[in-house]
């Protein structure tokens, strides 16, 4: 919606869609693991799943080709609209457009996408905050992405890992029976 929580929404899909991120990755930004530049956005994820000692890693975030679904400008207008300037990224915002000061949940995420498919009249029925990774993973490997340059992204430390994601987006793309002829 076109609404303050419109515009959390939105750049909170799109960063985590862009960024190949985990819901707790997504929820645990802060405002000091962004740098804008001329290229995108640097995000800096700080701890994940599989760096539990907290060594970090940055994500390259580039500019979307078109200003309605750009992770970058879609996350610039919500740090501008929503008046933060400190502390975490995704916030709650309540239905007085009242900017709350905890980070959301991990399982917000999952929420925001299942709205956001409802809302776009689909199912959400096989969708979780899990399917914004699954998603930028299987959508590159569809696209002709090398496998290097989406586990860059994805931040996974195992190819075989990776590849899972892969499998059912690429059935067709490198398909041999679709080769021969038939």
């Amino acid at each position: 919606p076109d609404s303050l929580l419109g515009v959390r929404d939105r750049a909170l899909l799109l960063l985590g869609f862009a960024g190949a991120m985990r819901r707790s990755e997504l929820v645990g930004l802060d405002l000091t693991d962004l740098a804008f530049g001329d290229e995108g956005l640097v995000v800096v994820v700080g701890r994940s799943k599989t760096d539990q000692t907290g060594k970090g890693r940055k994500i390259g975030i580039p500019f979307g080709q078109h200003s309605e679904t750009c992770p970058v400008r879609a996350v610039q207008e919500w740090i501008d609209v929503s008046g933060i300037s400190e502390g975490p990224l995704f916030r709650s915002v309540n239905k007085h457009r009242h900017v709350g000061d905890r980070r959301l949940s991990d399982k917000s995420v999952a929420e925001i996408v299942k709205r956001s498919l409802l809302a776009a009249g689909k199912s959400a029925r096989s969708f979780a905050g899990h399917s914004l990774r699954a998603g930028l993973i299987t959508q590159a490997a569809m696209s002709g992405v090398s496998e290097r340059a989406i586990q860059d992204q994805s931040g996974h430390k195992s190819l075989s890992v990776m590849r899972r994601y892969i499998r059912d987006g690429s059935l067709f793309r490198e398909n041999a029976a679709a080769k021969v002829g038939l």
